[in-house]
């Protein structure tokens, strides 16, 4: 049911971000050479002129462009009919024929024609320009000049000479308010008119037929072979708005990204089963494989931005270090092959960033320095720009003809690949995950906790520190995670700083147990784990490490104690659970190696007398006791594990506990001689 979830749900989102065409997004720049493979017209489709080119064509045109104008006769008498109403007794200052010549003037205006004062200064501007004006069902052309706006209609009425040696008078009249328009504007006409002219340029200037070659692999992108390749993508894009086409496109993007989506999720099936039962494990994996497809996505569409800037190494290093190698590379496989649908020619992306996240996982084994990460994105980084050159050499005859464009996006790639450090961390909070960096950085003997261990309880730190080095020579040997285990070792008692007199390697001869009883006593060993988890918390601890705390003495009892109490109390029924660590018993074989080290490393400090043979029954009997109760039967570790474990214990406690030879003293009677 996850599984189908994850698939349906990541499906869904990839082909939302995938362009809803088939279109070939192509990076071609003129004078350049042509990076891709031969290109053959896959249809006939016309070579479209370039917009300068129809922009010149339209400029010409235009200039036959005449706008119409309608004739309002009814303007003219209408004006003049308000002027002699308001002047019928003649104007003040004046004789009657006055009136006479100003409504003559008026009638010569309005029978040439007044504008808008707007249009006429927009069509004033081009002195050959025309006009046609309707008058009823008869259109004719006139010049612009020919016409009047209402300003310049003033200014004639006062170029009389009889008017204009009284137009201080005549000014005090507002003879402006008898001149209005009397033409005007006809934009359905004028809209027709210039759709007609427009129409007439041809947009073509040739056709290319299906299967005639446009451009071969590194020749140059003259000015004809660029409109061609535009024309090619503007016809395709024009294609695509077939609703049934976009529906098969789209059914064959669902099918294609599901193969894949579903392939990788068999394979985890299969042989990651437990990242199954791990949410954040699972999580991780489909995001970061999601997250990249939609960002391919966007550079894609925005043609401007060259995909080979994305850092897809990144995806496969940061599953690497929080998982395993192999499922890294399934899942950058997975990622490049979805990714490489999006692009006009996939096969170089596919191999170039194959062998950018394959060298990322092989040169980070282990992760142990924060400089690898520096060396890997350096390292990946050469490895995608030599197999671009391989390709570059294969495809061109002189170097002069490389396109050396990409090679600047791959270095940049290469330092956008430098952040994977800082975003490791991010991943790490984001998904819960503990990186080698982190636990690399908690074992650092300068940490506060461990430094207050030092102090506080230097017997307990040095009992951490042998069970570290115990603990991380048997992972070593048996292939568990020794950075985990030796740094769970250092905090897997911290919880003894809060009574460290009650533990045997703090105190100093006085015993404090001897004057408490053994339920107390054993109440206080015992809380040293819940203690320590409190301290874990508040210290904010990784869980991994609070599970080493939780899980050292799993479910044992106290016995020093518990056997005591029975001792002294035969004929009591004895509370076990007075007596019983909280728990739970190991579940990972690093928890199991802890409890080995730790049991063994404790005990090795009561032996009176250090031989082999006491050391490895020591060995053998602490460990076979776990193995009776138990507290082993929920980890995955093998019976070979613990052989190797307890032959590892009895070597380095040999080595630890030797016996020095004794150095003769010098006699005196040698010595005077």
């Amino acid at each position: 049911m996850i599984c189908a979830a994850l698939i349906t749900v990541s499906v869904l989102l990839i082909v939302w971000a995938i362009p809803r065409d088939s279109r070939n997004y192509f990076f071609a720049e003129q004078g350049k050479p042509w990076k891709y493979a031969d290109f053959t017209a896959p249809f006939d489709f016309p070579v479209y002129k370039s917009e300068a080119a129809i922009n010149a064509e339209k400029d010409s045109l235009m200039k036959d462009y005449e706008p119409y104008y309608k004739y309002d006769k009814e303007t003219e008498s209408r004006m003049i009919r308000k002027f002699r109403t308001d002047f019928a007794d003649g104007i003040p200052g004046l004789g009657p024929e006055y009136v006479n010549m100003i409504v003559k003037c008026l009638h010569e205006l309005y029978q040439q024609g007044i504008m808008p004062s707007a249009d006429y200064s927009e069509l004033r501007a081009d002195t050959a320009a025309m006009i046609r004006v309707v008058s009823g069902k008869v259109a004719g052309s006139i010049p612009v000049a020919s016409v009047y706006s209402t300003k310049t209609a003033y200014e004639q009425l006062f170029r009389e000479e009889p008017l204009a040696l009284q137009r201080p008078i005549l000014q005090k009249c507002d003879l402006n308010d008898y001149i209005t328009n009397n033409l005007y504007f006809d934009r359905e006409r004028s809209e027709a008119s210039k759709s007609d002219i427009l129409s007439s340029i041809a947009l073509a200037s040739g056709v290319v037929q299906k299967g005639q070659k446009v451009i071969g692999r590194g020749e140059i992108v003259t000015d004809k072979t660029y409109r061609i390749i535009e024309s090619y993508m503007k016809e395709n894009e024009r294609l695509q708005q077939d609703s049934t086409k976009n529906q098969l496109v789209l059914l064959g993007q669902i099918m294609y990204v599901a193969i894949f989506m579903i392939t990788f999720t068999v394979y985890i099936f299969l042989f990651r089963r437990d990242y199954l039962e791990k949410p954040r494990s699972i999580a991780m994996l489909y995001v970061l494989t999601v997250v990249f497809c939609l960002l391919t996505a966007i550079f894609v569409r925005n043609t401007f931005i060259h995909v080979y800037l994305l850092p897809y190494a990144m995806v496969p290093i940061f599953i690497r270090v929080f998982l395993d190698s192999r499922t890294a590379f399934m899942a950058h496989i997975t990622m490049v092959l979805i990714c490489a649908i999006m692009l006009a020619h996939p096969f170089e992306f596919i191999v170039v960033e194959s062998v950018a996240g394959l060298t990322a996982i092989c040169s980070l084994r282990e992760m142990t320095q924060r400089s690898q990460l520096f060396k890997t994105a350096i390292i990946a980084t050469a490895a995608a720009m030599i197999t671009n050159l391989a390709f570059d050499w294969m495809r061109n005859s002189s170097l002069t003809q490389i396109d050396y464009s990409s090679y600047n996006y791959l270095m940049v790639n290469g330092v956008t690949l430098l952040f994977a450090y800082p975003l490791l961390y991010l991943v790490e909070k984001l998904f819960g995950f503990t990186s080698d960096i982190t636990l690399i950085e908690l074992s650092n003997s300068n940490n506060d906790l461990l430094r207050r261990m030092s102090e506080i309880a230097p017997g307990t730190f040095n009992h951490s520190i042998q069970v570290a080095n115990l603990a991380g020579e048997i992972a070593n040997k048996i292939g568990a995670n020794a950075t985990l285990v030796r740094t769970g070792a250092l905090y897997h008692d911290i919880g003894k700083l809060s009574n460290p007199i009650y533990f045997t390697e703090n105190q100093t001869g006085v015993d404090p147990h001897d004057m408490i009883d053994d339920i107390k006593s054993a109440q206080i060993i015992i809380s040293h784990v819940t203690e320590g988890q409190k301290m874990a918390d508040r210290y904010n601890l990784p869980k991994p490490i609070r599970d080493f705390i939780s899980t050292h003495h799993g479910q044992g009892k106290a016995k020093f104690f518990y056997i005591r109490y029975k001792n002294e109390h035969p004929n009591e029924d004895v509370d076990d659970l007075l007596f019983t660590y909280p728990g739970p018993n190991p579940f990972t074989r690093e928890q199991a190696i802890l409890m080995m080290a730790d049991s063994v490393e404790a005990a090795s400090r009561s032996l009176s007398d250090y031989t082999e043979q006491n050391i490895r029954d020591l060995v053998n009997r602490i460990i076979d006791s776990q193995m009776s109760e138990g507290y082993f039967r929920e980890c995955p570790i093998t019976f070979r594990d613990i052989q190797y474990a307890k032959t590892i214990l009895i070597e380095k406690l040999k080595t630890v506990y030797h016996t020095r030879i004794n150095y003769p003293t010098e006699k005196k009677e040698a010595k005077k001689e």
